[in-house]
């Protein structure tokens, strides 16, 4: 059964009204790194000691870049994957919103007295008087 425009339109005020209700987020994704430091007289130097971490990262892009920042505490940690998950719901969000806006482009009517843009004429161009 074909859902009528109005439905769709319900459906597309309930997501903008989900957009309004997002609370902080930020994209990106958190990873453990490990390894020895930069200090040779550290332990993690030793052979067959434990080397340093894990230590949280969150990396994300900026202008095509990544970047990553050290995420020192569990609470700055939790605060993150927080933010992290609402981005998702956010990127959900907008695929359902795009979705549904499809949905209604699709099934409006085709308006028969809407006036037509015509093609672009070509400019013409004036012709060249050669000089005497």
């Amino acid at each position: 059964m074909p859902v009528s425009p109005q439905d769709l339109e319900s459906r597309r005020l309930e997501i903008v009204q989900q957009f309004a209700l997002l609370r902080d987020l930020r994209s990106g994704s958190i990873s453990n790194t490990s390894g020895r430091c930069g200090k040779p007289n550290c332990h993690c130097h030793q052979p067959g000691q434990p080397v340093h971490g894990p230590n949280p990262r969150l990396s994300y892009k900026v202008q095509g870049k990544t970047v990553t920042e050290s995420l020192p505490t569990p609470a700055v940690q939790k605060k993150a994957e927080r933010e992290i998950a609402e981005f998702r719901r956010f990127e959900q969000l907008m695929r359902e919103f795009l979705e549904v806006n499809a949905q209604i482009c699709r099934a409006r009517p085709v308006d028969q007295d809407a006036p037509v843009a015509q093609e672009k004429r070509r400019p013409r161009y004036a012709k060249r008087r050669s000089r005497p």
